[in-house]
């Protein structure tokens, strides 16, 4: 019984689990015990010490969640991050999708496009937002070539418009690798589905929806997951473009108020708990989405 248990541990050839231990290591060292510490740390009065000292953390059950609950800077920063997930993600899909066929046509400096929509996601954040600053701070080119019909407040420190001009950011500067994702999943339609599609009397338009839309499906519940996990992530963006998720916290994110609760502030307990209710919230939205967006793949 304890080799057949084995056997169908192992599979039938043991020297695959050779090669995926150290995966395996990888994951349980960067992500399963961070998590796991994460939520010990969240039932805990957790506080930072010196290296070796030994101090009481007593456990205080659900008293650093209601804490969390009860903040209202806490709250806002879901409340950012779900806006910006209804901008982002409907707009990566649609964009991503639309470039990379338009993108995988025989079009001239099509090599050249490519890399074009790619660059921005390879190069450093912190110098593609400066070129963002100052293409939307208050005497800006965009406000430049608005008018009058900038907004005053301009975008960045406006409260109404500084999430929704992070968004179109992150969007702009992800939609390579979701453009790399659509055209590799575009080398998989046969072309022969096109034809027929053709000799039924279908334009282009009919032949996109009813041909490459489904199948990219799979493809398209990627990207729509991917977008929602790197989102629900946010950082980098808000802490940079917006001072610190300014103005008044309209731009914060979860991570970014975690990063402030449990570092800056001296908090980790309180950071924590944010930390694992962030994780619930994405697990339980990815969870609706692969439901709804995945839904005819099976």
């Amino acid at each position: 019984m304890r080799r057949g248990l084995l056997g169908r541990v192992l599979g039938e050839h043991p020297v695959g689990a050779v090669f995926v231990t150290p995966y395996v290591v990888f994951l349980a060292a960067v992500f399963a015990y961070p998590l796991g510490f994460a939520v010990y740390m969240s039932f805990h009065d957790y506080f930072f010490t010196a290296p070796g000292a030994i101090v009481e953390r007593p456990f205080v059950g659900f008293d650093n969640y209601v804490t969390v609950l009860s903040d209202p800077a806490v709250r806002r920063a879901f409340w950012n991050v779900l806006v910006f997930l209804v901008i982002n993600v409907p707009l990566t899909v649609v964009l991503a999708l639309g470039l990379a066929n338009a993108l995988n046509a025989a079009i001239r400096w099509r090599t050249f496009f490519r890399v074009s929509y790619y660059v921005p996601y390879v190069t450093a954040s912190v110098a593609v937002v400066g070129v963002w600053l100052f293409l939307f701070n208050s005497n800006g080119l965009v406000n430049s070539v608005l008018g009058p019909l900038a907004p005053d407040p301009s975008w960045l420190v406006n409260s109404k418009l500084a999430m929704p001009t992070v968004a179109i950011y992150v969007t702009w500067k992800q939609l390579g690798f979701f453009i790399l994702l659509y055209l590799a999943a575009l080398q998989n339609v046969s072309k022969d589905l096109y034809e027929a599609a053709a000799m039924d009397g279908a334009d282009k338009w009919k032949s996109f929806w009813n041909v490459t839309v489904p199948g990219v499906r799979p493809a398209t519940t990627l990207v729509v997951l991917l977008a929602t996990v790197t989102g629900a992530n946010l950082f980098t963006e808000p802490y940079l473009l917006t001072g610190g998720g300014g103005p008044d916290g309209a731009s914060a994110s979860p991570v970014l108020v975690m990063y402030q609760k449990g570092i800056e502030q001296g908090n980790p307990d309180i950071g924590s708990a944010i930390g694992v209710l962030l994780v619930i919230a994405v697990l339980a939205l990815a969870l609706i989405e692969r439901r709804f967006v995945g839904r005819e793949e099976s």
